[in-house]
C-alpha cells in the first residue's frame, strides 16, 4: 500500500517554524541527540540481530516517556534488548525477577522499625531507580501486578499514608510470556494501558541466528556496550519529542484511525489516553528518525505496537497458528483506512 507522505526534505528551522517552537531545544541540541540516538541503534542493533524497527520503536518509547512492554516466548532476546537499552542510556538500573511468590512490598519497599531511633523508617525497593526492568512480569500475582499501577502513571509510591516521589526520569520496560504458557496471570485491562507500546521480537532470520551460533554470548557483548546518552540527555529529547510538529492533515488520517477501531462491536475502540498515546509514540518515532514533522508514515509504525493491547489483541505465537502469522487487528484496520480522506 502506497502512502502519500510530507515532505521531509525540509530544513530543521523551517520544521520548526510553528507556534511550538518558542520552548523546543536548540537546533545544536537536536543534531547533538541525533549523533547520540544514531549511535545507540547501532550499538543496539549488533546485540539485538535482525530487529531494527522493533529497537527504534522501543527506543521511541523511552523517548517518549512512556514505559515498554516485552511479549514473546522465552529465549527470544527480550532481556537482552531491555539490559542494552539500559546501559546505552546510562541511567539508574534495576532488575526484578518476578515469580508467583512475590509481594508488592518486595518492589515498592516497606517501613521497618529502627530499634535506635524509636521509630518506622522507610526501606525503597528496587522500584526507586530510573528504569526498572520488571522480567516476566506476569508470573506474579494480580496483586503484585498493580502494586506497579500508581508508579507507572504517578512517578511517587505511596506507603503507609506517606507519597515518595521516583527518580526522573522513570520507565519500567516488562516482559512477559505467552498466556499458553503455564504459571502465568494476565495482564488486566487497566495494566496494559500504562504501557506506551507493546512489542514481539520473534525469531531470527536464518542468518541472524548462524550469527549467534558463531558469534559471542550476547550476555558477553552486553559488557562491551558504551553509554551513549545520559539523563540530561534524555530529558532533552524527551523535550525534544513533545515538541515534534504534527500538522491537522496527519491528525485527520491518526483520527480516521481511532474512529476505525471504535466502529467495532468485537473489541472497544481506543480511549482517550490511548488517542493522546499514539499521538506521542508517532512524534518520538519522528524525533529518533531525525525529524521534527510527523507523516503518516510514523504513525503507521507505531499503530500496532500503540493498539493492539489496548483493543485486547493477546499475543500467540506462530508455531501454535501453525506456522501461519495472522494479521492483527490494527494491521487490518491500516488496511482498511485510507491517509486522504
Amino acid at each position: 500500500m502506497t502512502h502519500a507522505a510530507n515532505d521531509r526534505s525540509l530544513s530543521i528551522s523551517q520544521r520548526t517554524a510553528n507556534p511550538l517552537s518558542q520552548s523546543i531545544p536548540s537546533t545544536v541540541d537536536f543534531q547533538h541527540n541525533q549523533q547520540q540516538i544514531a549511535q545507540l541503534l547501532a550499538q543496539l542493533n549488533q546485540i539485538v540481530l535482525d530487529k531494527p524497527q522493533a529497537v527504534r520503536l522501543a527506543l521511541s518509547c523511552i523517548l517518549a516517556g512512556g514505559h515498554l512492554l516485552l511479549q514473546d516466548l522465552p529465549g527470544m532476546g527480550k532481556t537482552t534488548l531491555a539490559q542494552g537499552l539500559a546501559q546505552l542510556l546510562g541511567l539508574s538500573f534495576s532488575r526484578v525477577q518476578f515469580t508467583n511468590d512475590m509481594l508488592p512490598a518486595d518492589i515498592l519497599g516497606m517501613s521497618i522499625y529502627d530499634q535506635s531511633k524509636q521509630q518506622f523508617e522507610f526501606r525503597p525497593g528496587a522500584i526507586f531507580t530510573q528504569l526498572l526492568l520488571a522480567d516476566e512480569i506476569n508470573r506474579s500475582s494480580p496483586k503484585t501486578q498493580s502494586a506497579l499501577l500508581e508508579a507507572m502513571e504517578e512517578r511517587q509510591v505511596t506507603q503507609d499514608g506517606q507519597t515518595y516521589p521516583l527518580p526522573q526520569p522513570f520507565f519500567v520496560i516488562a516482559t512477559q510470556n505467552p498466556l499458553q504458557q503455564a504459571g502465568v496471570y494476565p495482564l488486566p485491562e487497566s495494566q496494559l494501558d500504562r504501557f506506551l507500546l507493546c512489542l514481539s521480537l520473534g525469531y531470527p532470520s536464518p542468518a541472524a541466528e548462524r550469527e549467534l551460533l558463531k558469534g559471542k554470548d550476547r550476555r558477553e557483548l552486553l559488557k562491551d556496550l558504551n553509554t551513549v546518552l545520559d539523563t540530561e540527555a534524555v530529558l532533552v529529547a524527551q523535550q525534544g519529542v513533545r515538541q515534534v510538529y504534527v500538522a491537522d492533515t496527519v491528525l485527520d488520517y491518526l483520527q480516521r484511525l481511532v474512529a476505525k477501531t471504535r466502529a467495532s462491536q468485537d473489541y472497544h475502540g481506543l480511549s482517550p489516553r490511548g488517542v493522546l498515546s499514539l499521538q506521542r509514540a508517532a512524534q518520538a518515532h519522528a524525533y529518533v528518525s531525525g525529524y521534527m514533522e510527523v507523516t503518516p508514515e510514523d504513525i503507521q509504525a507505531v499503530f500496532a505496537a500503540v493498539t493492539d493491547h489496548r483493543l485486547g489483541q493477546r499475543f500467540v505465537p506462530v508455531h501454535v497458528t501453525g506456522g501461519q502469522a495472522t494479521k492483527t487487528i490494527a494491521q487490518r484496520i491500516l488496511a482498511e483506512v485510507s491517509v486522504v480522506a
